[in-house]
């Protein structure tokens, strides 16, 4: 059933994406809100498709709208589209390799991104809060992934320093978000069917000390990491 799943999952939503790719292409033509909404229409179609393909989706709390900063574990490629799904037009801080892809990181430039280079130092830092504040500038929320990249099951491992320096910067409260999805996703592609949970925590105040709202983020991102670990 697994292979059965992946294959089915690859050889519909790749190709799918491919024509939303056209679709942005088409619809950037007339404006920035139509190519933001066939992004979202391909957000939705993802979440039609995994709820097809087994994997059911259950959220707790609601991203609210207006600027926060909405810092979310990663643990595999679902949550990247599902908060895009539950958020309002946000702009995405995600690595420079994804932007420079053929057609999707044209797509993923003009509907709005941070990239960064992470091998760039302190450079990558003074880009993405630059863009940072263009992104809050037009009333958008911005969405980060705070320890840096993806992370397996059990491991909560301390933020990346990017996140501290974007949080001052912007002067946004965090809107917390904690997934379980590496229980039945892999990096790409889902395992095995069942419930992924995401909780999205109360917001956490601007003008916090960098020990303060790095605890209380990691807390609340690993909410359901650190519950399970109780619970065993």
């Amino acid at each position: 059933m697994r292979l059965l799943r992946q294959s089915i999952y690859a050889l519909v939503f790749y190709p799918a994406t491919a024509l939303f790719v056209i679709g942005c292409f088409i619809a950037s033509l007339f404006g920035s809100k139509p190519m933001r909404s066939v992004v979202h229409a391909w957000t939705k179609f993802h979440h039609r498709l995994v709820r097809l393909l087994g994997t059911r989706i259950d959220v707790k709390g609601a991203i609210p709208p207006g600027a926060y900063l909405i810092a979310v574990k990663h643990q595999s490629m679902l949550e990247t589209l599902e908060i895009v799904r539950l958020a309002k037009s946000p702009v995405i801080v995600l690595k420079r390799e994804l932007s420079e892809l053929p057609g999707f990181g044209w797509a993923t430039r003009r509907y709005g991104i941070i990239p960064v280079d992470r091998s760039a130092g302190a450079k990558a830092l003074r880009e993405m809060l630059a863009m940072g504040k263009e992104a809050i500038a037009s009333g958008r929320p911005v969405i980060i992934y705070p320890e840096g990249t993806r992370v397996r099951v059990g491991q909560t491992p301390a933020l990346q320093a990017g996140f501290a320096g974007l949080y001052k910067a912007l002067g946004l409260s965090v809107v917390p978000v904690a997934v379980d999805s590496g229980r039945l996703w892999g990096r790409n592609l889902p395992r095995d069917s069942g419930t992924v949970h995401v909780v999205i925590g109360e917001p956490i105040p601007a003008g916090l000390s960098r020990d303060e709202i790095e605890a209380r983020v990691h807390a609340a991102i690993n909410a359901l990491e650190l519950g399970s670990q109780a619970s065993a």
